[in-house]
């Protein structure tokens, strides 16, 4: 037997006031450990900022900007963000007098100044032409391209003149008059004339819309501010920002909804066969294995012939149901592989030896302890419920127009994509950061819950 190597310095006690035991980490609860470190992953909690963000801009956004979503204004269809626009004073629009109109000193003329209400145009009457085509475009015309939009013919040789008014936009357009022969086929005389056009408005109409100032005197000429669409206007006209705060209702709700719901049935569900284990645990899990093979499609368009929704109407609440009745099995496994495993702990035969019956067992002990896989499903269930709808309702087979949604908005902005990108990018920039942030935050939620990476730190 070997020596000690002890002394006896090493016995001596400690000196008056010394820590005879230093706590080199305080006492946490498992929840404060668990926000604890949440706290140190920072992209889940910037994750967390950016939903709380999402929630104020679904909640609070349309009591601070109160433009009203379904408003249209042909004056500012598809505008791009953040153009200020003015409009010109003017009087309603009155029938034109044609025998006034004059004649022309040049081949092709404006009778009047062009405005969003009206293009009145006069030309030279044309050698041999028995009859004149106007066409419109928004490029300057070149020989051997095309003329634009064509707008309409003249009927007599003497007809020299034309009123445009189909959907005039505050820009400039590029008009041609083409001759005509006996057949009403075109011949080789065209004259151009590059047309600038201004934004009008009346005075009536700036009214009922509160457009005048206190310091507006509502002179006819004086120019007034039409507002400021941060994130521009779709091809209707409507404000995109109000629009994508009433789509984020109605995508936040299916979003978050949904899975509260199936997440609940799962949790139920998977708890009970879990606990009774067993053939009656074999018998509900298979069921729930039938349930995944569920083609998800087909039942949303069941469900919507159920409800008797037809096509062009949202399907909402189609939508929900099918969402709940076939999302929860995956739920359900989880929470039953938990639950297994939790009532062979040594605390689950104490209690029951104690007296305490399934309902206590199952709900003061075994869910408790489950939470963290359940807060961690539900928020990945959140995205891919948000992603579903977005899908759905880009396919038409959702929430339809005129309903906004950020998925019907993708679906409406894809058909203007090449001339305005914005009406696209902007509802699926939303679906992207918002899809994003939650699966970011649910990897912070799993490691800041799972119990073993405490064992690791």
């Amino acid at each position: 037997m070997s020596e000690s190597t002890f002394s006896a310095d090493d016995f001596k006690p400690l000196p008056k006031g010394a820590a005879a035991e230093v706590i080199t980490r305080p006492s946490m609860s498992y929840w404060q450990d668990a926000w604890r470190r949440l706290k140190e992953n920072r992209r889940a909690i910037i994750s967390l900022w950016i939903i709380i963000g999402l929630l104020a801009f679904t909640l609070i956004g349309p009591y601070l900007w109160t433009v009203d979503h379904a408003k249209q204004n042909v004056d500012k269809i598809s505008e791009r963000p953040f153009t200020s626009t003015e409009a010109v004073l003017t009087t309603p629009l009155q029938p034109w007098d044609i025998g006034n109109r004059g004649t022309p000193s040049d081949p092709l003329a404006l009778a009047e100044p062009a405005t969003t209400q009206t293009a009145r145009l006069v030309w030279q009457a044309m050698p041999g032409a028995s009859a004149y085509r106007i066409y419109r475009n928004i490029f300057p015309y070149e020989p051997g391209a095309g003329l634009g939009l064509p707008l309409g013919e003249t009927l007599l040789p003497k007809d020299t003149y034309f009123e445009d008014r189909l959907d005039l936009q505050a820009k400039t357009y590029y008009y041609s008059v083409v001759g005509l022969d006996s057949q009403l086929r075109e011949t080789a005389q065209v004259v151009t004339l590059e047309v600038p056009v201004t934004r009008v408005i009346t005075l009536t109409e700036a009214t009922e819309r509160g457009l005048l100032s206190q310091a507006s005197d509502g002179k006819l000429g004086e120019k007034i501010h039409l507002g400021t669409h941060p994130f521009g206007t779709d091809y209707l006209g409507r404000d995109l920002l109000a629009r994508l705060m009433e789509g984020a209702r109605v995508s936040l709700f299916i979003g978050i909804v949904a899975p509260f719901l199936f997440v609940l049935v799962g949790v139920a569900y998977g708890s009970i066969a879990g606990f009774l284990g067993g053939a009656s645990d074999q018998v509900l899990m298979r069921f729930a294995d039938f349930v995944v093979a569920l083609p998800f499609l087909l039942f949303m368009i069941l469900f919507k012939i159920a409800f008797g929704i037809g096509p062009g109407e949202s399907g909402v609440m189609p939508m929900l149901l099918a969402l709940v009745l076939l999302s929860w099995p995956s739920t359900a496994r989880l929470v039953r592989g938990q639950i297994l495993q939790i009532r062979e702990e040594g605390y689950i035969n104490a209690a029951q030896l104690l007296g305490a019956n399934t309902s206590y067992l199952v709900l003061r002990h075994m869910i408790p302890n489950t939470l963290g896989v359940i807060l961690v499903t539900l928020t990945f269930a959140v995205p891919s419920a948000i992603f579903t709808e977005a899908f759905l309702s880009f396919i038409g087979m959702g929430v339809a127009p005129p309903t906004p949604s950020w998925g019907s908005m993708c679906n409406e902005g894809i058909k203007t994509m090449l001339t305005s990108p914005h009406e696209l990018i902007f509802p699926a920039l939303f679906i992207s950061v918002t899809v994003l942030a939650f699966n970011l935050l649910g990897d912070g939620l799993r490691d800041a819950l799972d119990s073993r990476m405490r064992s690791r730190e």
